[in-house]
């Protein structure tokens, strides 16, 4: 889930909350194109009030590649994806989800789709069940049809850029691991200090929610995330499933109060009291 910090990452989570995300959505571009895919999907499928949540059955379903309703969409036999298929595919959506509420087809590479494919494809993404979702994968949206295309919203992914999480991040991810409400308060009046704009609190927080989620996993990040992996290993053994999960909640809630017209001495305060609840003072 690299792209939690890409712009588009933040367009998804915002038209999910909003009740706007479309059923047929086109990744291109050169950045994660799978991972941004999975996101959506997260999204479609959460059961929280703020999408994706990161933290529900059905998102770490989704992260982990398990969730019965989110079906990647590949064909081993056959150098293309064959138009048998297409048509599967096609008969499959037209059955209620099993668990989720949308039935979502991954097209992870739409080089592999042919043209007749496609035209297969047209009727099920322009007509199809409103629980049905659709979302292509392709580093040039030329792979498809204008036909498709046309009835895709596309979002470009830009390249190997992803921003890992800040030295912030990761420094009030130690403070938050320590368990205490004494020294998050203390530690969050500090950030206040500092002048932040919602904006950057905004990004602080996503940062530090994406390090929390990740530390519910038990699989270890990639080397390349060595400093997000070591701060979610100390998260994860000082934690535990539980109290992450809560804090991600809180994280996830506030980021996204950061969008509106709030001070942001007032979502850090709200924050730390909060955090109480989590992390109990010591007597």
């Amino acid at each position: 889930m690299e792209l939690f910090n890409d712009p588009v990452a933040r367009r998804i989570r915002e038209a999910a909350d909003r009740g706007t995300l479309s059923h047929a959505l086109l990744f291109s571009g050169s950045g994660d194109l799978g991972a941004a895919a999975q996101y959506a999907a997260a999204a479609m499928e959460c059961q929280s009030g703020q999408k994706p949540c990161g933290t529900c059955s059905a998102c770490r379903k989704v992260f982990s590649g398990i969730h019965p309703d989110v079906i990647t969409v590949r064909d081993e036999a056959h150098k293309n994806l064959s138009v048998d298929t297409i048509r599967q595919i096609r008969s499959d959506a037209y059955i209620r989800p099993n668990e989720g509420s949308r039935k979502v087809y991954i097209f992870p590479d739409c080089t592999i789709l042919t043209e007749q494919d496609q035209n297969v494809l047209l009727k099920i993404v322009e007509e199809g069940p409103p629980y049905a979702a659709f979302l292509f994968c392709t580093e040039t949206s030329a792979a498809l049809l204008e036909t498709i295309r046309s009835r895709c919203v596309e979002w470009k992914l830009r390249g190997s850029g992803e921003v890992a999480p800040s030295g912030r991040a990761l420094e009030l991810c130690r403070v938050l691991a320590g368990g205490s409400a004494f020294e998050a308060a203390a530690h969050l009046a500090k950030l206040e200090s500092r002048r932040l704009t919602r904006e950057q609190l905004q990004e602080l927080l996503e940062q530090v929610w994406y390090v929390t989620v990740q530390a519910m996993k038990p699989a270890a990040l990639r080397p390349a995330e060595e400093s997000c992996a070591e701060a979610a290993r100390a998260m994860r053994k000082a934690l535990g499933q539980k109290r992450l999960a809560q804090l991600a909640q809180l994280l996830r809630r506030y980021a996204g109060e950061c969008r509106f017209n709030v001070g942001v001495g007032h979502v850090l305060g709200a924050l730390a009291a909060s955090c109480e609840q989590i992390f109990p003072p010591v007597r």
